[in-house]
């Protein structure tokens, strides 16, 4: 009996090596398309979002679709259109939204990124010559 239960732990052990060598996990509702080549977690992830600050544009992980800012309006699309095929999103940086699953990322852009492009370097305020 105990040999049963080192040889259960052996194949848990080996079966636990063997998922986390296959690379990425990511937990989605759409498991018939993969996700972006641009996207590899280390782990396995709850992420909905994906933003790339550069460019102001999300992708949804869950949908599979872009968004970005289009004449004030944010638009969701499977593909991303001309002006941004220059783009190469495997090579930008990009920071992952843990912290919102919802549906209307306007939300989330307007509470979270309003000041991400602003600096204080040029601010001399508390600064002695």
């Amino acid at each position: 009996m105990i040999k049963g239960r080192y040889v259960m732990v052996l194949l848990v052990l080996i079966s636990a090596l063997a998922i986390e060598s296959c690379g990425p996990v990511v937990l989605s509702s759409r498991l018939e398309t993969p996700p972006p080549p641009w996207f590899y977690p280390n782990r396995v992830e709850m992420v909905r979002y994906v933003y790339f600050p550069e460019y102001s544009i999300y992708y949804d992980l869950s949908l599979r679709n872009y968004i970005y800012l289009n004449n004030n309006v944010w638009v969701r699309v499977n593909v991303l259109p001309p002006r941004y095929r220059a783009i190469n999103l495997n090579r930008s940086r990009f920071v992952r939204v843990k912290t919102y699953r919802g549906d209307n990322i306007s939300e989330y852009h307007r509470e979270n990124n309003a000041t991400r492009r602003r600096s204080n370097t040029s601010s001399t305020m508390g600064r002695r010559n």
